[in-house]
């Protein structure tokens, strides 16, 4: 019953996030037990190791799970740019020594809903805030939206998040979607992060699709990395024509790749590309891919 609810509703901290135009949810206990990425050295930035100092919190060993609300923002050249986050996340850490390092770093405190709000200025200037509140011992909440509508959206969420059902509307209408056992997905508008003049581009590639394009998303790592995506479209007409789109653009990215230099990340892209299957369903047009556990193992090995 706990399982088929939590398929209905899903995880707890996408459950917290506010109203979003997109989700990105990363269970990361299954992919640390796979990859063991905890245990490779990472060079740490100064700003990021004086956290590390400070709070004892070491992200890549201590966050267990992260979910991300994205909200598109009205003037791109705000800022936020296209999108702000928000976000929680669950793992442990020492409360405390976290809450003295917010309170030593905060330029506000605000009290609400029996919480502590505070909010840090980011980057040289303070246009940029990002507030952050501590709402227990193993899950921590923060937002940089221009305004403090989202933080405070959680807070109301986590009193009422007895209720497995409790989540955002996009959680509750495609969650269902998302693919049994992904440690990681989106859904909704997560193209935004890679928006460019209101399209999704990665890598200078432009792709057919608007920056608000509903997807839902999903890794799974079995037998290699499983990767799939559907675009939700208005309707089978523009499915299918999402599809020859994204196949002319496919053979141009595999003329691009010929020319690129060979090495383990090399390797592994082009397995990717290569095993990526386009087809439509309906309103969906779907996009499969995989790569084989060996292509990961070269490259985690040549990281080491």
């Amino acid at each position: 019953m706990a399982l088929y609810a939590n398929k209905l509703s899903g995880p707890r901290a996408a459950r917290l996030l506010p109203e979003s135009d997109g989700i990105v949810y990363a269970n990361l206990r299954p992919i640390r037990l796979a990859t063991h990425f905890d245990t490779k050295p990472v060079p740490h930035s100064p700003d990021y190791q004086q956290f590390i100092d400070a709070t004892g919190i070491v992200f890549e060993r201590d966050l267990n799970s992260v979910a991300f609300g994205l909200h598109k923002m009205a003037d791109p050249n705000g800022p936020n740019g296209t999108v702000a986050y928000s976000e929680v996340f669950i793992g442990r850490f020492d409360r405390q020594r976290l809450v003295t390092y917010l309170a030593s770093i905060a330029s506000a405190r605000e009290a609400y809903d029996g919480h502590d709000i505070y909010t840090v200025p980011v980057g040289s200037g303070t246009a940029r805030l990002l507030r952050v509140t501590v709402l227990n011992d193993d899950t921590i909440a923060a937002s940089n939206a221009p305004t403090t509508e989202q933080i405070h959206a959680i807070l109301d969420r986590y009193r009422s998040s007895m209720s497995p059902f409790s989540g955002p509307t996009l959680l509750t209408g495609l969650y269902p979607d998302v693919p049994m056992f992904s440690p990681v997905w989106g859904i909704g508008a997560i193209g935004l992060p890679f928006s460019e003049d209101g399209h999704v581009s990665i890598q200078g590639l432009h792709l057919p699709l608007p920056d608000t394009t509903p997807l839902v998303a999903s890794l799974r790592y079995t037998t290699g990395l499983h990767l799939r995506i559907e675009q939700i479209a208005a309707s089978p007409a523009e499915a299918a024509r999402s599809v020859q789109k994204l196949n002319t653009l496919l053979t141009l990215f595999h003329q691009m790749q010929s020319f690129q230099p060979g090495g383990p990340d090399a390797v592994m892209i082009n397995e990717l590309v290569s095993s990526i299957q386009l087809e439509q369903k309906n309103d969906r047009a779907i996009l499969t891919a995989k790569v084989p556990l060996e292509a990961i193992r070269k490259v985690t090995s040549a990281a080491k």
